[in-house]
């Protein structure tokens, strides 16, 4: 497992592209947040994760990435399920500090998926200062 990119993977590398091109700015892997959000929208308070469909297993039962394999079984329900239940974990932990969450899913980053996302940012409100002292000079 220690191979598996955790970041910069294909599907990553999109978003940020398309995100980037919507005129769209953003922090990456935020340490101080659950989870290490792949995107950071911190004005907004968005936090964005995009799953690989195999190791996030997603729910869709039309995406054909997310199958079970079907050898070692015994390894992989736990392993999978894990994940899932850390998502969930973390996905709450987000929504209680005041963070919207978006998973934007490996099978699902076609042109027209990532223009709604941008979309959906881009109207998103503004929201308050949180009055830490991180005001630019």
């Amino acid at each position: 497992m220690a191979l598996i990119k955790a970041r910069d993977t294909k599907p990553e590398l999109k978003v940020r592209r398309a995100m980037y091109a919507a005129g769209l700015r953003y922090r990456l892997h935020a340490k101080d947040l659950p989870g290490r959000p792949d995107l950071v929208f911190r004005s907004r308070r968005i936090a964005v994760f995009v799953h690989g469909c195999f190791w996030h297993q997603h729910p869709d039962p039309a995406c054909k990435l997310a199958r079970m394999p079907k050898s070692k079984l015994e390894f992989w329900r736990p392993k999978l399920e894990g994940n899932r239940q850390r998502d969930l974990r973390t996905r709450s932990e987000l929504e209680q500090r005041g963070w919207s969450v978006f998973e934007v899913w490996e099978c699902q980053t076609s042109r027209d998926e990532l223009d709604a996302l941008a979309i959906s940012i881009q109207r998103a409100p503004i929201a308050p200062q949180s009055g830490r002292g991180n005001s630019r000079k």
